[in-house]
């Protein structure tokens, strides 16, 4: 028999999601087995699949050893390296300026050197993260961007946190700017573009309709510009949904691919130019919370970000353009 105090970082969760994150040789059919034959309990009581868990419940479960076994002490994690560019910092979350060609997450081709990696070593290393303390959370990134895009990730170093802002995200009160550079000019100095976007998994790649059907989503992408020089230039981009390749693929579907895109855009147009990467960053948040139905202390733990404004002062392809770019 084990048992779990359910703990901060633990609460609020389905009892059956906590299980799964918690213990990864629990077989879904032997929880869901225990929970109907009272070998899983809260607080000694029969319990749901669907209960959500409270700070300071005691969960027992009477099962297998071979079901429940501990997590590792050796983390993965601190083989990623310990470089990290903190954009901002405070007890709840990170604003970390992300560099191109370095991935958020592992993939098939990198598992161990991503930003969520190096996250959880910092705070590991300073003793904010302890996991062996924890039963099913770890400091979790809430924004994603491309491997060869650069800008401001958010990473939550607790549940409440990661819980709220992934709500702000989805409520757009969280916006989101980015500066890129685009071959041409755009007919207006600036416009709301609209369309639709559909995703093709295997080729990872979209495509942008300018119809809506059951394979699409809806974007909306605003730009603004801010120079022209050489035959490009420089915008402002408020991404007011935000879909995979949505700023890349919606400018490309406007005659204007960013500089330095294969894949939305042409090679031949980037040849010379000396950028083999999208000239794109996510440079500015601004923190637009509005006032919560909630009066819950939780729900208005991060009121203090609200108004706030957090911007990189130096992006690296500005200075180019701003030197005026040409072919070689």
């Amino acid at each position: 028999m084990k048992t779990i105090t359910i703990n901060a970082n633990d609460a609020n969760q389905r009892l059956d999601k906590f299980l799964q994150k918690t213990y990864a040789n629990l077989p879904a059919s032997i929880m869901y087995k225990g929970i109907r034959t009272r070998n899983i309990k809260i607080n000694g009581k029969r319990c749901q699949i669907s209960d959500r868990l409270k700070e300071g419940e005691v969960l027992s479960l009477y099962l297998k050893d071979e079901f429940l076994e501990e997590k590792p002490l050796i983390y993965d994690f601190m083989s990623a390296s310990g470089n990290i560019d903190i954009v901002y910092e405070d007890e709840n979350l990170l604003l970390l300026n992300k560099k191109p060609g370095l991935l958020v997450h592992p993939d098939e081709k990198e598992y161990r050197d991503t930003l969520i990696a190096r996250v959880q070593r910092y705070l590991y290393e300073k003793g904010e993260f302890i996991p062996e303390k924890e039963n099913s959370f770890t400091p979790a990134l809430v924004n994603r961007i491309d491997r060869n895009t650069g800008g401001i990730v958010m990473a939550a170093k607790n549940a409440s946190t990661l819980r709220i802002l992934n709500q702000k995200l989805r409520l757009g009160e969280i916006r989101k700017f980015y500066l890129c550079i685009v071959h041409g000019t755009p007919q207006k100095k600036e416009d709301t573009l609209e369309a639709y976007l559909e995703k093709d998994q295997e080729k990872n790649k979209v495509f942008i309709h300018s119809s809506e059907s059951s394979h699409t989503r809806p974007i909306r992408t605003r730009y603004r510009v801010i120079d022209t020089k050489n035959g490009l230039s420089l915008l402002e981009i408020e991404l007011l949904t935000g879909r995979t390749h949505q700023i890349r693929a919606h400018l490309a579907s406007i005659g204007h691919p960013l500089l330095g895109d294969g894949k939305y855009g042409s090679n031949a147009l980037n040849k010379g130019t000396g950028f083999d990467k999208q000239s794109l960053c996510s440079y500015k948040l601004i923190f637009d919370f509005k006032k919560p139905e909630s009066t819950s202390d939780e729900d208005n733990s991060l009121d203090y970000l609200s108004g706030r404004e957090f911007k990189l002062e130096d992006v690296w392809f500005v200075s180019e353009f701003n030197k005026g770019i040409m072919k070689r």
